[in-house]
């Protein structure tokens, strides 16, 4: 694995991480200019003028979906005499196979904590919820410290820097649902209700918490919030590799690789470095098979698309997403049908159940790839699998959940078909 050499020119959101791997509190993130960024936005400039530099930035969100973040923040009313509004930080991470969120929210929280900061300040939203993974008791405790400490300081509460502005920020532990990961489920759950989608339009920006507007941003994109602020638009155009996409990226490998973990490594960078400088290549008498870009909604790419680069429309033109760029090496000796088979499981059992596509359709494809691994599979059971991947597509369901869902299996099929047939019992 190679090391990497972190400085607050090249790595903004891991510069400041410790060699014990301690996390970072108040006193020592203010030693390497914490809050510096804040204190920029708060204390000389206006709202509008956050919501312009970010916009500028070409910041995209770094949960998955890729969306613009400073458009999407000039989506709330501009009209703030609507003084109750709320920032939601979306820290589910529920995504198999994807853990930068939890590396973050553990190791910095106060970075997180000042990105949502000056985000609300943007927003002009003066109270906030961190929604956080049920099971991620550590980064809970980190954060919840971290807020206090802020408190303490004067960072959070009323009259930050003196520019008359107020922020509460609430830590909120999830029950743990994968559907959360989506914003509108995410809200419904936030205010007690059962963790469904809502139908759009109304947007979350108009319509959102407890009918109010609302935006929602992931972890990792508010924490890109604050290097932004203190070295300016040019600097963070400037440290990506990418002429399509701007800034830097966690990114990762998982899977039975010599050094599996997550590096922030700048847009455009070949996947093929990550996999064999970063992450050491495959075990030694292994070879990859397959990989998935961004967790275990992504399609499968083979070997051949390592060469492209890590960024989103390079991904995408290959047929699968960049999605949370947390990558799975896929090697020789796993049999594909069984592998799609634990993930539809997964996505079977996390469905809201709220329309009946995802809800009857995922079940029966775990229905068929079970008969399929054990040997017992009928002639046109592809075809059905084919058949449902197409109408739990894009368009097709209620959310995105099932759409991500049959990503692998319709990729699995086109690469590994032969491995499908195989399930077929003879006649």
């Amino acid at each position: 694995m190679r090391k990497i050499r972190r400085t607050s020119e090249t790595h903004p959101l891991t510069w400041r991480l410790r060699e014990d791997h301690q996390p970072v509190f108040i006193k020592e993130y203010r030693k390497y200019h914490g809050y510096s960024g804040a204190e920029i936005a708060l204390r000389t400039m206006t709202p509008d003028e956050v919501v312009q530099i970010v916009k500028e930035s070409g910041l995209k969100g770094r949960g998955g979906g890729g969306f613009p973040t400073g458009f999407k923040w000039a989506l709330m009313p501009k009209d703030v005499s609507m003084d109750v509004r709320y920032l939601l930080c979306n820290a589910d991470e529920m995504e198999p196979g994807t853990y930068k969120d939890r590396l973050l929210m553990e190791q910095l929280p106060h970075q997180l904590i000042e990105g949502m900061l000056i985000s609300a300040f943007a927003l002009q939203a003066r109270r906030s919820y961190i929604f956080l993974r049920g099971e991620y008791i550590e980064a809970e405790i980190n954060l919840q410290r971290a807020i206090k400490e802020a408190v303490e300081a004067g960072l959070l509460g009323k009259n930050i820097f003196g520019s008359g502005f107020n922020l509460e920020i609430v830590v909120h532990m999830g029950a743990g649902r994968y559907i959360c990961g989506e914003e509108t489920a995410l809200i419904n759950s936030l205010e007690g209700r059962r963790a469904n989608p809502r139908s759009k339009p109304p947007f979350p920006a108009l319509v959102g918490a407890w009918g109010k507007p609302t935006c929602v941003n992931n972890v990792e994109t508010l924490s890109n919030i604050p290097a932004i602020l203190s070295n300016g638009v040019a600097w963070y155009k400037g440290i990506s590799n990418s002429s399509m996409d701007a800034g830097t990226k966690m990114m990762g490998f998982s899977g039975r690789v010599k050094t599996p973990g997550v590096w922030e490594l700048p847009f455009g960078i070949t996947a093929r470095e990550v996999f064999e400088k970063y992450a050491g290549g495959m075990q030694t008498g292994l070879k990859l098979k397959a990989w998935q870009p961004g967790g275990a909604s992504t399609d499968f790419l083979i070997e051949k698309h390592l060469d492209l680069p890590m960024e989103f429309s390079s991904i995408s033109q290959a047929g699968s997403r960049l999605g949370t760029a947390l990558a799975m090496a896929v090697d020789h000796e796993i049999n594909m049908v069984s592998l799609v088979l634990n993930l539809e499981e997964f996505f079977s059992r996390e469905s809201c159940g709220w329309c009946t596509p995802c809800r009857d359709g995922l079940p029966w494809s775990v229905k068929i790839l079970r008969s399929l691994e054990a040997k017992e599979g009928r002639h046109g059971d592809i075809e059905i699998l084919l058949q449902l991947c197409r109408d739990l597509g894009p368009g097709k369901t209620f959310c995105a959940h099932a759409p991500g869902a049959v990503e692998p299996l319709q990729s699995a099929i086109k690469y590994f078909r032969e491995e499908f047939d195989s399930g077929i019992r003879p006649q």
